[in-house]
């Protein structure tokens, strides 16, 4: 069954979960559950534009909400574990706290429109004791506004659901693959400098 069956038949619920289960912290396809569902709204009018705005934009508030919490309780021994593993807990763990205090914020905002970042964001912050009240600012801004955004942009394209999930589905595919060369490329560059 594909993601636009699944839409149509769990609806509102689904993208909630969806959403929030993403930006809490796990890989699944958050916002792409979005664009299809507004896209349906757009198409067919089983579901309402308004009203995948409000689910995602609370799906997006609250899972970011649980992996700050996730992140502040038992995240940063984790982080810290395994940065120790990868030799990066004295360099790298100190610089991500530091950027996190001067540019949590707009970590947090501009996060949603990033995929990994959308991902990591919520934890890291809790993590790196970013203030529960600044956290919550800009993750009620950030969340209310990329829910918007992506929605209006599904609704818009609502006329070609396959299509949409297909480009949004191989775009997503090509951004990880890409994202995961840069990393082995930076991995075996500080291999070969250790060497």
């Amino acid at each position: 069954m594909h993601l636009v069956d699944l839409i149509h038949h769990f609806g509102y619920p689904l993208i909630f979960a969806l959403v929030m289960g993403e930006t809490m912290g796990l890989p699944i396809p958050g916002e792409t559950s979005l664009l299809v569902g507004a896209a349906a709204a757009g198409a067919t009018g089983a579901l309402s534009l308004w009203g995948v705005i409000a689910v995602g934009a609370a799906g997006a508030v609250i899972g970011d909400n649980l992996g700050y919490w996730v992140g502040r309780r038992g995240g940063r021994p984790l982080l810290l574990k395994l940065a120790g593993r990868l030799g990066l807990r004295d360099k790298v763990f100190p610089r991500a706290e530091a950027f996190f205090a001067r540019h949590g914020g707009k970590t947090v905002f501009l996060g949603r429109f990033v995929v990994f970042l959308r991902i990591l964001s919520g934890p890291l912050a809790g993590a790196s004791r970013m203030p529960y009240a600044r956290f919550l600012l800009y993750n009620l801004s950030g969340g209310v506004i990329w829910a918007a955004a992506v929605a209006v942009i599904g609704h818009v394209l609502g006329r070609n659901l396959a299509s949409v999930e297909g480009v949004i589905r191989g775009a997503g595919w090509g951004l990880s693959l890409l994202i995961l060369a840069a990393v082995a490329l930076a991995l075996w560059w500080r291999h070969r400098r250790a060497s």
